[in-house]
């Protein structure tokens, strides 16, 4: 096999050293050289003669008669054998040398941007434009790149924040998505337990109609084969007097015709066979939640002397000035808080809250042994279960604060607690959205838990307001 340094030395004897590109039609000028007979021939005519009518050679600057140039067939022939072979030009530049040339690469063309050596500075392709040596150049353009580097690296350091903001917003998504996906569960989990009481609830109500029908009935039934018993009896007595003699049939004749005349048919009493409508379901959460409604009133108590209750003990309303109250162990003294009077044990309990337009509340449960002197700090580890509205901002009170994804501004706020489960939940009663749930072991007793806030100039003045026990609520139905 050839070596490399032969080949190239053919591939650049098959070169014009005006266009760099294979030989086309070659020329020899006198000196030997060899160009494309159009690249001299456009070469000769832009150049002065310096003696009569010769012209320097483009690669040696020996002079030549301009218009006298010999084709040379031969080389013709084996550029295009070379063509046929598929060799390539420029094949890498060997030890910082010209690959044209073969002279050491010391000057750089500006204007085409390449790396050159001083006979290619001569020719037709660089002779008129601006040439530097490779150290001022390469000087130059350090600069240069070190120029570009800190808007690139500005560039990488945004986009680099961007993609962390958008992994960021990936990984919220993807909480997001779990927490919406366990309160789904969490909620129709409640949901199928309502139906399946509700189920229980329905089927108990069936039997005992059934029941008390059947035996309504059969009373009847009772009743009505006595009478006639009775009846047949004084038919046949009837019967057999009018078959008797006439001394007989006188006898006690008046008796029995008074018996006949005077008895009457009590009519039973009436019994439809038709059920009452008892399958009556509606799969509204709240109206499940509604079954166990409680009617919660506040106790005085436990009120901070800043909060005035209604004589139904159903409203609380916040005012500036202290009531002289007697400081009991029971009572709130630092903030506006009062408790609910219901003493919270076992199963489910639901009670509703009309909020309206305050812009300060805090709703929920605590347990009977939570701290009622002094600051006060709402967290679940401290027997509080609480969400609360601050500063236009929805939060759950848990030990580090959780912002609520509020729609839809409530005006009555739902709380539920489940107490053998271990859940308080939290429902906008407006939208019929769900806020919050708190999961938890419970232990003794519960109570509601009101906060007013304090009044904001003109606002913050409305009470709170435990709204009534529905019509159709069935009351705490859990043992």
């Amino acid at each position: 096999m050839a070596s490399a340094a032969p080949i190239e030395k053919v591939l650049e004897e098959a070169t014009c050293s005006i266009c760099l590109a294979y030989l086309t039609k070659p020329v020899t000028t006198d000196c030997g050289h060899n160009f494309c007979q159009d690249c001299i021939t456009q070469y000769s005519e832009h150049r002065e003669p310096e003696s009569g009518t010769k012209i320097p050679c483009p690669q040696c600057r020996v002079l030549f008669q301009k218009g006298k140039l010999p084709p040379n067939r031969q080389l013709a022939n084996i550029v295009e054998n070379i063509k046929q072979l598929g060799l390539k030009q420029g094949n890498a530049q060997k030890e910082g040398l010209c690959e044209r040339h073969e002279e050491k690469l010391q000057l750089f063309c500006e204007e085409d941007g390449d790396v050159i050596c001083v006979v290619c500075r001569e020719s037709r392709a660089h002779r008129t434009h601006a040439v530097i040596t490779i150290q001022e150049a390469a000087q130059d353009y350090k600069v240069k790149l070190q120029e570009a580097l800190d808007p690139l690296r500005q560039e990488l350091e945004e986009a680099l924040e961007l993609i962390s903001e958008e992994e960021e917003k990936t990984t919220e998504l993807q909480e997001k998505v779990e927490n919406q996906r366990q309160l789904i569960t969490r909620e129709f989990k409640k949901l199928h337990q309502f139906l399946s009481e509700e189920e229980q609830l329905l089927l108990q109500r069936l039997a005992e109609e059934e029941r008390e029908t059947l035996q309504r009935l059969q009373d009847n039934i009772t009743k009505l084969s006595e009478q006639s018993a009775a009846l047949q009896q004084l038919i046949t007595e009837v019967e057999e007097k009018c078959l008797q003699p006439a001394a007989e049939l006188l006898k006690d004749v008046k008796s029995t015709l008074i018996r006949s005349e005077t008895v009457t048919f009590q009519e039973p009493e009436a019994v439809s066979p038709a059920l009452k409508n008892l399958y009556k379901i509606c799969l509204d959460m709240k109206e499940m939640l509604e079954r166990f409604t409680v009617d919660v009133t506040l106790d005085p108590d436990t009120a901070h002397p800043s909060l005035i209750l209604s004589e139904d003990q159903k409203t609380v309303t916040y005012k500036d000035k202290q009531q002289d109250l007697p400081d009991n162990l029971k009572r709130f003294d630092t903030y506006p808080i009062v408790l609910g009077f219901n003493k919270l044990m076992r199963g489910r309990h639901y009670w509703e809250v009309e909020v309206g337009d305050k812009t300060n509340w805090t709703l929920g449960v605590c347990t009977e042994s939570v701290t009622r002197k002094g600051k006060i700090y709402l967290s679940p580890e401290n027997g509080f279960w609480t969400v609360c509205l601050r500063y236009e901002e929805y939060k759950a009170l848990t030990s580090h604060l959780t912002p609520l994804s509020i729609s839809v501004r409530p005006k009555r706020v739902g709380i539920f607690l489940d107490y053998d489960v271990g859940e308080v939940s939290f429902y906008n009663v407006t939208d019929k959205s769900h806020l919050f749930t708190f999961t938890d072991t419970f232990s003794g007793t519960l109570h509601p838990y009101f906060y007013t806030g304090y009044k904001e100039g003109f606002k913050n003045t409305s009470p709170l307001i435990i709204c009534p026990v529905p019509a159709q609520a069935g009351g705490n139905l859990c043992p």
